[in-house]
């Protein structure tokens, strides 16, 4: 069994030296994340990435998280796989979680592919002759051969995202977490790619998926959320959730819905 339930999760990230000014106004427009003033601290500026946010998954369910950029949905991501620690709120997770984002967590520039690999086979929970075990795996999918062997900073940005996906895609999942910025290299190894990522996907047990691509979307999830300003306005279907967005994005909320409405129509 898998499980992520999250309950009344705040996550800030103060800015040290501003000042809440016609900028940090506009920023507040324009990007997701509220800026607002500490109350202890009027003169500390900080951003509410998440705000009161609440989702609770379970086995097979797939859901998608829509919203504009700024909305929180790869600060969400990294709540979930423990990379941020939310200020107040709870972070429960049942299951082994598994992160397809443009670069591992974990990896090191300094280390070898190889070292790399030690490191987050260990990361992830696994011994080392299960490592081991799946290093083969590893070198045939990444394709990197004798640069396994040399510092990950001589690498390409997509060798490096290479070496991500063959080290994430090597574990049986649990709870999949995707940012659509993955990539995985040039066009040949992107196709090859491909069927084996829809394999793990399949195969995993929860699917966290924060994307603006629609057709990812409607091939991968059934369900949908919509995030604005660090909170889950709605959980519903996918085609709901996808009309709700299309319409605040193309400035027809007013005319055709209202955040009443969102609340009333959808499963928050």
């Amino acid at each position: 069994m898998a499980l992520v339930a999250l309950r009344d999760v705040h996550v800030d990230f103060p800015i040290y030296g501003s000042q809440h000014n016609l900028r940090n106004v506009l920023l507040q427009r324009a990007a997701g994340g509220l800026i607002s003033r500490e109350d202890r601290n009027p003169a500390r500026v900080v951003v509410k990435a998440l705000n009161g946010l609440s989702l609770r998954l379970e086995d097979s369910d797939r859901i998608a998280i829509v919203g504009h950029n700024g909305a929180g949905k790869s600060t969400l991501l990294k709540v979930i796989a423990g990379i941020y620690e939310p200020v107040s709120g709870t972070v429960h997770t049942e299951g082994r979680i598994t992160t397809l984002f443009h670069a591992m967590p974990g990896i090191d520039l300094e280390d070898t592919g190889y070292e790399n690999i030690l490191t987050a086979g260990l990361l992830l929970g696994m011994t080392r002759n299960e490592i081991e075990a799946k290093v083969p795996e590893i070198e045939e999918v990444s394709e990197l051969g004798e640069y396994l062997a040399l510092p990950v900073r001589t690498y390409s940005s997509g060798m490096v995202t290479r070496l991500s996906f063959a080290l994430a895609t090597s574990v049986e999942p649990g709870i999949l977490l995707m940012d659509e910025g993955i990539a995985t290299g040039d066009a040949r190894f992107a196709e090859r790619a491909a069927q084996r990522l829809k394999d793990f996907i399949g195969r995993s047990r929860i699917v966290v998926l924060a994307s603006h691509s629609v057709e990812i979307i409607r091939s991968t999830c059934n369900k949908a959320a919509l995030m604005q300003s660090g909170r889950i306005l709605c959980v519903s279907s996918v085609e709901e959730v996808l009309d709700i967005y299309d319409a605040l994005v193309h400035g027809r909320a007013q005319a055709a819905i209202t955040l009443a409405d969102v609340w009333a129509d959808c499963d928050p």
